[in-house]
């Protein structure tokens, strides 16, 4: 008697946001074809987030058979103990906290889910930028001050400017990056790219793409500077004080990458000296924010607990559209999408 060949779910949590919907159950219910079974694991103990796998005994034992785990990410306990495993889909499009030495140096394949929030991720970062150019800041002081005043929107540091006066450099030009850049073009601005490998060319709505050796130079050129590369070696720590310092005056920061990019005490700093437009964070070096850390109290400064990529009616449904599709590519022999390059951390 031949054995099924096992996928697990690891998808159930008590996070409401990132658990897997029960019609997103049946859809993979519905598309197990004869001879493979799929268990969905509910784990008791510490569930997957979106930064990264947590420890999940439950997972673990579900695993030991598996051929392929779905999972946010995957654990190196979960992965020591699959022994006949083949093939890792990551639900998320981070995969730092996934690449440790046993999974790097085997031959599982690990594909992510890069691209799938990049709709809502754009959405947020076009947003946060309209935020500032459009003086929103300046109108919720006003209201809360009950003071009826055109002023700040006309003249001044705070003075309404047009998307399409602007030069958007978009650092990190993946599937993040280039709903990003696709959304701003839209309305007008130049977007210039940055990435590892210049040479592929601009994604749509991109007006030119330069390499890491050129940042420092695109940074004094920009009007908005949006953070969206993954976190890796080369990216750690990226925009530090002496790059903020460059910046041109009224540019707008924001970061949607990892919070691990940004030197968060300098940018408080810069905030502080009005200098800057403004800066908008959905990710930083410590989460939860720690209630006395400065940037809540740096001026023109936009905090949101790390949720640009949350779309609840929409982010399933393209997730479960990816992996079922390589799902298929992976019976049929077919090459994967967004297979992840272990050495490069992304």
């Amino acid at each position: 008697m031949t054995l099924p060949r096992r996928v697990v779910v690891d998808l159930l949590s008590t996070s409401r946001n990132w658990s897997i919907p029960f019609d997103g159950v049946e859809r993979i219910r519905a598309a197990t074809p004869q001879g493979w079974e799929v268990e969905f694991v509910e784990a008791a103990g510490p569930v997957q987030h979106e930064a990264g796998a947590a420890s999940s005994p439950e997972a673990a034992a579900a695993a030991v058979d598996a051929e392929i785990y779905y999972g946010f990410g995957i654990t190196e306990e979960v992965f020591r103990s699959a022994t006949r495993l083949r093939w890792v889909h990551s639900a998320a499009a981070g995969v730092g906290r996934s690449l440790f030495p046993a999974l790097r140096d085997s031959e599982t394949i690990f594909t992510n889910s890069a691209g799938v929030m990049g709709p809502s991720v754009a959405e947020y970062a076009l947003g946060a930028v309209l935020y500032f150019l459009r003086g929103i800041d300046a109108a919720i002081e006003l209201q809360r001050e009950g003071e009826w005043s055109k002023e700040p929107f006309t003249v001044g540091p705070r003075a309404v400017r047009e998307v399409c006066e602007c030069r958007v450099l978009v650092i990190g030009t993946g599937g993040l990056g280039a709903a990003i850049g696709q959304r701003f073009a839209a309305l007008g601005a130049a977007c210039v790219g940055v990435r590892r490998h210049p040479n592929l060319g601009p994604p749509p709505g991109f007006s030119r793409v330069v390499g890491p050796e050129a940042l420092d130079e695109e940074l004094r050129l920009a009007d908005v500077v949006v953070l969206a590369a993954p976190l890796t070696p080369d990216t750690q720590g990226l925009l530090t004080a002496s790059r903020i310092d460059c910046l041109r005056d009224g540019a707008i920061v924001v970061n949607v990458a990892r919070g691990a990019l940004v030197d968060e005490t300098a940018l408080a700093e810069a905030l502080r000296g009005r200098r800057l437009r403004g800066a908008a964070l959905d990710v930083f070096q410590e989460e939860p924010l720690p209630a006395g850390h400065p940037l809540w109290r740096a001026p023109a400064m936009l905090i949101t607990p790390h949720v640009a990529a949350i779309s609840p009616r929409l982010f399933w449904p393209r997730a479960l559209d990816l992996f079922l599709d390589n799902w298929e590519r992976y019976r049929t022999g077919a090459p994967l999408r967004n297979v992840v390059d272990k050495d490069a951390g992304y």
